[in-house]
């Protein structure tokens, strides 16, 4: 009844077309054309946005009427499932294969076994509606049926519903499934997942069905959040015990990825861990344990040492991998004090125990975890060197070699593992010596001088050289800039600044150095002016928002961070942000009450401050 309900309906179309031509045959059509001639339009596109839903849904409709429906298919519990063949092929990269290529293309009817009823009648439905319902009960084959009909977006759906659902007592079985479908979107998320809820999925039992293979890829992921390394030693144990017969024989290649240097800091998990019997009996696991015990020897009589392999490295976390430690200066008890703090985030946390003045010394980084405070103590020139490794689990200022000249107001540079200290001084008596400390002798000796003497000028290192910016020497205030070439071990004179301008801070992003703010004729500056060595000359940016003297700089994921510094008789206690892709200053205040932030370097991310508290 209802095929002869259509071909009525296709002959009443038929007969309406054929009745309008007739009228317009006699309505005097070259009339209009005529007409037309006279009026200037543009030819005009019209778009009908609803033709294409129209169109599925009419699709739709003549299917489940079995209307013109030239493909079924049978599935293996005998359900059927009809369709149109041009439709599925525009559809489905599956169906365009099946009837170009295959037997199948002059069938119209097609056993299909690689999916069930359910599974194969969501999908066809989705292909002429658009649309269909993802539930925990269904996702995993509806995944698997989309993945054999490419058809992307129903995956890609799944994924994202998958993704919802994950928590630390499925997500390594959905990461196996996920790598098993090619779901590569939801395998990143799982395993991002798995590296920030480490600790909670180590207690399921699937951790303990993993492969050594899987043991491998996760334990030595640098990212993987874990509050102390022991806490990944017990991980690896735990999943040998479970089938000790089998897995002894591969617990060296685990231990290998497991960072037993960094417990150099703890003895009596050391001892434990030398006591335990599983290691003792392995020869490469006890290399492994004799690695620790002599870097934790090392570390009892030199503060500092370059970690040699990555086991000695510790691990960094965090959803920004770096965070800024700020020092600050307090008119309230501490007088002296640091911050962490995370400019993704704009929350801070106290870093406890850093209560030292360093304000007249040279700050500088070394592997984005050694932090040098260079000369100067309490505003004194000094000798002086101390060094704070902020990966320590209580980090505090330990003492380094002496220079050979006492300094203060100087500038610090690190070029490949060496630490320069240039200049220094006062209006009354300044330098232009230079010395450099070598880390793996740690000791401190003299190269060439700077062709004149200088303090509170800038430092920047760009293309593996050290320039010195601005600054004050011999009684007076200059713009002249020089670069040490460590190669060559000798100083050359660049291109000047617009004017002179001492107190002037330096940072270096993308092959660019920045000379920021400083004092020049007679008065506070906000100015910022940029120097490419491929132009060789120096152009200005836009000025900050307030003139900053001996302001901290930090550079950070693409922007420039200027903090505090003195501005005439006022502390400055805001930071503020460029960017170089708009040109423009954020200023943002940071400071709880009058605090002078006089310095700011970046460093990685402590394990102990992966969620840092505002």
């Amino acid at each position: 009844m209802k095929r002869r309900h259509a071909q009525q309906t296709d002959f009443k179309a038929v007969k309406a077309v054929k009745e309008m031509d007739n009228v317009q045959a006699s309505s005097g059509e070259s009339n209009l054309k005529e007409v037309l001639k006279s009026n200037e339009c543009e030819p005009t596109q019209f778009r009908n946005d609803s033709h294409s839903v129209r169109l599925l849904e009419n699709l739709q409709s003549l299917r489940k009427n079995k209307v013109l429906c030239d493909i079924r298919f049978k599935t293996n519990d005998g359900t059927l499932v009809l369709g149109h063949k041009n439709v599925l092929i525009a559809a489905s990269p599956y169906f365009r294969a099946m009837f170009d290529n295959f037997d199948e293309s002059n069938k119209d009817l097609v056993n299909i076994r690689e999916l069930d009823s359910m599974v194969l009648k969501i999908l066809v439905d989705y292909i002429y509606t658009g649309e269909f319902i993802v539930t925990k009960e269904n996702v995993q084959v509806l995944l698997q049926g989309a993945n054999i009909l490419q058809l992307d977006f129903v995956s890609a759906a799944c994924a994202e519903f998958l993704q919802k659902l994950l928590d630390a007592s499925n997500c390594l079985g959905i990461r196996a499934f996920a790598d098993l479908h090619n779901c590569t979107d939801l395998l990143s998320s799982c395993e991002a997942f798995i590296k920030k809820q480490f600790l909670e999925v180590v207690k399921t039992n699937e951790f303990l069905s993993l492969s050594s293979e899987d043991m491998v890829k996760i334990i030595s992921c640098n990212d993987l959040a874990v509050p102390y390394e022991e806490k990944v030693f017990e991980s690896v144990m735990k999943w040998a015990k479970h089938d000790l017969k089998i897995r002894k024989d591969v617990l060296s290649e685990l231990m290998e990825h497991v960072r037993l240097p960094t417990l150099a800091s703890k003895p009596d998990i050391l001892f434990n861990i030398v006591n335990e019997p599983l290691l003792k009996n392995d020869p490469k696991c006890n290399k492994y344990v004799i690695e620790a015990l002599n870097f934790n020897l090392q570390k009892s009589f030199q503060h500092f040492t370059i970690p040699k392999t990555i086991r000695c490295k510790p691990r960094q976390f965090g959803d920004s991998q770096k965070v800024i430690l700020m020092f600050n200066r307090s008119d309230t008890s501490p007088k002296y004090y640091a911050e962490w703090y995370d400019p993704a985030t704009t929350q801070r946390k106290i870093a406890p125990g850093l209560n030292e003045f360093r304000g007249l010394a040279g700050l500088v980084v070394m592997r984005d975890r050694y932090v040098f405070a260079v000369g100067s103590v309490n505003g004194i020139s000094s000798k002086s060197v101390s060094m704070l490794d902020v990966s320590s689990q209580s980090p505090s200022w330990v003492p380094m070699a002496d220079m050979l000249v006492s300094r203060r107001r100087l500038g610090v540079g690190v070029l490949d593992d060496c630490i320069y200290a240039v200049g220094g001084g006062n209006f009354k008596n300044s330098v232009n010596s230079v010395e450099v400390f070598d880390v793996s002798i740690q000791k401190w000796r003299l190269v060439s001088s700077m062709s004149i003497k200088r303090y509170d000028f800038g430092v920047g290192v760009l293309n593996n050289r050290l320039y010195a910016v601005g600054g004050a020497g011999d009684r007076k205030t200059v713009k002249s800039v020089e670069y040490y070439d460590p190669a060559l071990d000798t100083w050359t004179t660049v291109a000047e600044m617009s004017g002179n301008r001492k107190g002037v801070s330096v940072g270096v992003m993308d092959g660019v150095m920045y000379a920021i703010g400083g004092y020049g004729a007679g008065k506070y500056l906000k100015r910022v002016e940029v120097y490419r060595p491929s132009d060789g000359v120096w152009s200005s940016v836009a000025d900050m928002n307030l003139c900053r003297y001996r302001p901290g700089v930090a550079v950070l994921d693409g922007l420039v961070y200027v903090f505090g510094g003195e501005r005439e008789s006022f502390i400055v206690d805001t930071v503020e942000i460029y960017n170089p892709n708009t040109n423009t200053w954020t200023l943002e205040r940071l400071s709880r009450n009058k605090v002078q932030i006089y310095a700011g370097v970046v460093v990685d991310r402590p394990i102990h401050c992966i969620n840092l508290l505002p």
